[in-house]
């Protein structure tokens, strides 16, 4: 999505612990990554109650054949090395379930041997330089519950796919799929597919065939309009559809209650569709740069939202329906023309802990209250905000206050109670504004009266030749000599001084 609601890979691999795993005196797990191996060390292999290998990001350029004394290896990560081929010897590891070859520049040809792999459940061959998928790899594996084919060059999925009827999780990001792979529909366990930054132009209505779905990645394509279908996927609970070329959605996607995310981002939607308010279990949202001009008024529905993107939009003032959002814990609001006109600006009883530095370009805002939240500064951009007449801040963590505040002509109320103040001290906020500001223009001049003072002396020690002023600062170690002495001693220790003869 816009702001990327997904993990970097959305089935992380098993936890690496660093010391091997020790039962009566098997060894089960070795750890070998990011070793800078150019080869498999053969003492490996001698470990013949191996279930667990990584050697992810090394060096090594080939599997020996010595890999089939691995009879009982479960697990073989070897993503992120220099193979080209794999041997013949791989294909007889028959209790092997878990193959990661990503980041390799193998030779398409070579991986007829993975055929053999009869057990394997996941295959992750991301950014392997693959034009298309060797068919008796779809023929002969009829466990596999992962396929991860991200980063290559594929256009079309082969037929025999279809005999896959156990994938759960397909993964065909960046790609060059311009059609929705039609035998994917008939794929009824699948639980998530990932097609994001293709060139898909319509997703088929027998998508609606799988009841199954739970996560649906079409970010980054050419979709102009979505099937109605959809609704039939009634597990659907995240749904990224971020950069295509909608302009609205299907009304009978409102079935779809258990939707958690949802990227509708860099779309031509202009208003929000009204589906999406019902919606209430949503988490996430991303809209931005999708032409909206205000929010619904049901918007304020979306009680459970944690994370809300508006970012890029036409929007003139700050939504009050967001104010109603109690979960919300992410607002993006950049990039829009909010402040122009905005002249009184609520943001009490949250958990903020800072302001945007955006508020020094609201030139008509007049009252700020951002009482009862966890501030614990305030931008110096906020002395720019010069039509502020209120500025209630009780009840956060500040402690300071900006130096040029009371630069602030017409600001007549400032509230400051309840706050661990110290610039200026709370005796000092006590006393109102006239005395607040007396004590920020006080301190302001006595700092550019301690500039002055520290440029004049810096000049003076540079005209009387003591040295950089600089150096005079470093605090002197134990033990150690100053410029001057060091000059002394390296005479001492035989080095020439100026002007002397080696």
């Amino acid at each position: 999505m816009s702001k990327d609601i997904k993990s970097v890979e959305h089935s992380p691999k098993i936890h690496q612990r660093n010391d091997p795993q020790h039962v009566n005196d098997r060894t089960f797990f070795i750890d070998a990554s990011n070793q800078s191996l150019t080869a498999i060390p053969l003492e490996i292999f001698t470990f013949t109650e191996l279930e667990e290998v990584h050697l992810e990001n090394n060096q090594i350029e080939e599997i020996p054949q010595e890999i089939q004394r691995l009879k009982n290896i479960r697990v073989l990560y070897l993503d992120k090395n220099n193979l080209r081929s794999l041997c013949p010897a791989l294909g007889l590891l028959s209790s092997l379930e878990r193959l990661d070859l990503s980041y390799n520049p193998i030779f398409s040809s070579s991986l007829l041997v993975v055929s053999f792999l009869h057990a394997l459940r996941e295959l992750r061959l991301y950014q392997t330089d693959l034009k298309e998928i060797p068919v008796v790899i779809c023929k002969n594996l009829h466990h596999l519950e992962l396929l991860g084919l991200t980063g290559n060059h594929l256009k079309c999925l082969p037929k025999e796919i279809v005999n896959q009827t156990k994938l759960r999780e397909i993964y065909l990001k960046r790609n060059q799929f311009e059609a929705f792979p039609q035998e994917l529909c008939v794929l009824y366990n699948l639980e998530i597919i990932d097609m994001d930054e293709n060139k898909i132009g319509a997703i088929p209505e027998e998508i609606g065939h799988l009841t199954g779905l739970q996560k649906f990645y079409v970010a980054s394509n050419n979709l102009p309009v979505l099937p109605a279908s959809l609704c039939h996927c009634s597990q659907l609970s995240v749904l990224d559809l971020s950069h295509n070329l909608l302009h609205s959605i299907p009304k009978s996607l409102t079935e779809l209650r258990k939707m958690t995310e949802i990227g509708l981002s860099g779309n031509r939607l202009e208003k929000v569709p009204y589906l999406i308010c019902r919606w209430t279990s949503l988490h996430l949202l991303y809209l931005g740069n999708t032409g909206l001009h205000r929010l619904r008024g049901s918007f304020r529905r979306l009680v459970n939202l944690r994370c809300l993107d508006l970012s890029q939009n036409h929007l003139d003032h700050c939504p009050l329906q967001i104010c109603a959002l109690k979960n919300l814990e992410v607002l993006g609001l950049d990039d829009n023309k909010i402040g122009q006109s905005l002249k009184e600006l609520y943001i009490e009883n949250n958990h903020l802990e800072y302001l945007p530095v955006s508020l020094g370009s609201m030139p008509n805002l007049e009252v700020l209250d951002c009482r009862h939240n966890l501030l614990k500064q305030l931008p110096d951009a906020i002395c720019q905000a010069q039509a502020l007449k209120e500025l209630l801040l009780e009840d956060n963590l500040l402690t300071h206050l900006p130096e040029n505040l009371d630069s602030l002509l017409n600001l007549k109320v400032l509230t400051l109670m309840d706050n661990p103040m110290e610039e200026p001290p709370k005796e000092v906020c006590a006393e109102g504004n006239e005395v607040i500001w007396k004590y920020l223009k006080e301190k302001r001049n006595r700092n550019i009266m301690a500039t002055k003072i520290q440029a004049w002396w810096r000049g003076t020690v540079v005209r009387k030749g003591f040295g950089k002023f600089g150096e005079l600062l470093k605090p002197r170690k134990k033990g150690k000599t100053s410029p001057k002495d060091k000059k002394g001693k390296k005479d001492v220790k035989g080095k020439p001084g100026k002007g002397k003869k080696k």
